[in-house]
């Protein structure tokens, strides 16, 4: 990189603009440091509370010196979107916004780090981060007699483009349809006419490809009639519910989790096989502290036979620590030591688990790579399995 990001332009009011005002409420108190999950690594230094000084300033992104920027770039790429932040600051100040603007800049003058370019550039090209087939999109559900959505069935079933693509990540879209179809319930899906949600094009700062992509699921979802949404993927429950609706979506999301909480209350769903393990839950940052569902997953658990339900300690419910996929992460590659999934799988190792338990895709491949790379003797598996293992 040379030279300034923005050569002649107010660095200030340019992130201001991008939705980065919120810096302006910000009086540094450092809460937001204590709980960024970055202070459990320790060899990471990332004083956060800095950055809506360096905006309110305007001297952030304004050095010169290609060194410079690359380390600011790697700063402001460090966010990893989990809102632990904003639930403790005392003027409700949310970080990961001012982070969003300030990317807003960075991939305007193409600043950004070069895998989210290169994911940002599948995903505005095939519809997935993966750079696969559009028409492939459905291919984990040939096997499964899925039915693409005719307006008929209860849901459009939306399994994230992790299940979708990712042959081990499928296992879990599969589980939710053997789930699904014994407790009656009917759905279909849109296949190759849905695309990413498209949630961490947003955050990585890419907003012109998120408003183009999203605009596009949004037609497609309306053009088929849907009305109620099943996720796999919190992330893809939260930008539907929260960031669709402001451009025109008028549709319901559930995430499936709390279907199957449900059915199960409805005795639709009788799990019955046991399960003989130790289980662990992990709560994601975008199911739990974002979206204030921890019980569900936990009930959900909990009514699988023989199953022991533990904790982490100190570090469950809203406190719980993100696996560092949230806002690109997923598609960054991390030097070893400065892995947050790694800190998150020894501390539930700890607990004496069989079994790590996520309700999510970013987190069952993050953990799977840290369990693999550390020889940990854990398995990570999504609720959507063991729920599925269960059921006779």
């Amino acid at each position: 990189m040379a030279g300034k990001i923005i050569p002649d332009g107010d660095i200030r009011d340019a992130i201001l603009d991008a939705g980065g005002e919120q810096a302006y409420k910000c009086y540094q108190c450092g809460t937001c440091m204590a709980v960024c999950p970055w202070s459990q690594v320790d060899s990471v230094v990332f004083p956060v509370y800095r950055t809506p000084q360096a905006v309110k300033y305007g001297s952030i992104l304004n050095s010169e010196d290609p060194e410079d920027i690359e380390r600011e770039v790697t700063e402001v790429y460090r966010c990893v979107g989990c809102e632990a932040c904003s639930t403790r600051c005392p003027h409700a100040v949310s970080l990961p916004r001012i982070m969003r603007a300030i990317r807003r800049i960075l991939v305007e003058f193409g600043s950004f780090p070069p895998e989210l370019s290169d994911s940002v550039t599948r995903i505005q090209s095939a519809g997935n981060p993966f750079g696969e087939e559009r028409e492939r999109r459905a291919d984990w559900a040939s096997d499964a007699d899925v039915p693409i959505f005719d307006g008929g069935q209860d849901f459009v079933y939306s399994p994230c483009c992790v299940p979708a693509y990712d042959p081990r990540a499928m296992k879990v879209a599969r589980a939710t349809v053997n789930a699904l179809r014994l407790a009656g319930v009917s759905f279909g899906i849109l296949g190759g006419k849905e695309s990413c949600c498209s949630e961490s094009l947003r955050r990585v700062g890419a907003e012109d490809v998120f408003q183009e992509t999203a605009s596009s699921n949004i037609t497609a979802f309306a053009q088929a009639g849907a009305t109620n949404v099943l996720v796999t993927s919190p992330h893809c429950m939260c930008t539907f519910a929260n960031e669709y609706p402001e451009m025109g979506a008028d549709f319901q999301v559930t995430h499936q989790v709390v279907l199957f909480q449900q059915l199960i209350r409805e005795e639709k769903l009788n799990p019955s096989r046991p399960l003989g393990k130790r289980v662990v839950y992990h709560d994601p940052c975008t199911l739990g502290r974002q979206s204030g569902i921890f019980e569900q997953p936990r009930e959900v658990l909990s009514s699988i036979p023989d199953l022991e339900l533990l904790e982490i300690p100190h570090f469950s419910h809203e406190n719980s620590l993100c696996c560092g996929g949230g806002s690109g992460g997923i598609w960054l590659e991390r030097p070893k030591g400065e892995r947050m999934s790694d800190i998150r799988v020894e501390q539930a190792a700890a607990t004496g688990a069989d079994i790590l338990a996520v309700a999510c895709p970013y987190c069952l491949q993050m953990f799977e790579d840290s369990v693999k790379t550390m020889g940990l003797d854990l398995e990570v598996k999504d609720i959507a399995e063991l729920l599925a293992d269960s059921l006779v």
